[in-house]
């Protein structure tokens, strides 16, 4: 009895109460998405040739890895002019001309689903990115620039498509 009266006890109780919290309210996730005049083929040709980056794709650019699935890739990811950092991602599922799924992070902190999803419409291709967040950082935490950035991806991944296959 005198255990369940204890400062010790009820600040560990208070603690897992917290630490509880956070990991169920630790959830955020960002979502764009453009519409690229272009077949799901040439859309995908150009997200998956890593190798050209450097000429079009300033926010991700690949460091080491393949997308293989299974494979670990290293990235650079330039959010904005004042903020790049080296991430690492699992490429969790590639689906041809439909969907890269990768994801890394530190599990129970802050881990990341990042997401291309290209969908054949009528227009072309609608292309989103969807990142979901994870873990006891997130609530201190704003994606809001990430989603600027993805937005900047996506307009970039639109140029380039239409310049390689405007020729054709």
């Amino acid at each position: 009895m005198i255990l369940l009266t204890s400062k010790w006890f009820i600040g560990l109780v208070i603690i897992i109460m917290i630490i509880t919290l956070l990991i169920v309210f630790g959830r955020k996730s960002v979502h764009t998405e453009i519409l690229i005049p272009a077949k799901p083929e040439q859309v995908w040709s150009v997200l998956t040739d890593t190798k050209n980056y450097d000429q079009w794709n300033k926010i991700l650019t690949p460091i080491d890895g393949e997308l293989r699935v299974g494979e670990t890739v290293k990235y650079r990811f330039s959010q904005d002019a004042d903020n790049s950092y080296e991430i690492s991602s699992t490429v969790r599922a590639i689906i041809k001309n439909q969907l890269l799924n990768q994801g890394g992070g530190t599990t129970g902190i802050l881990t990341f689903d990042h997401r291309y999803q290209l969908q054949q419409v009528d227009a072309g291709t609608k292309v989103v990115i969807h990142e979901d967040y994870r873990g006891i950082a997130v609530p201190f935490w704003n994606p809001a620039p990430v989603a600027v950035a993805y937005e900047r991806l996506n307009q970039a991944l639109k140029e380039r498509v239409l310049k390689v296959f405007h020729n054709e």
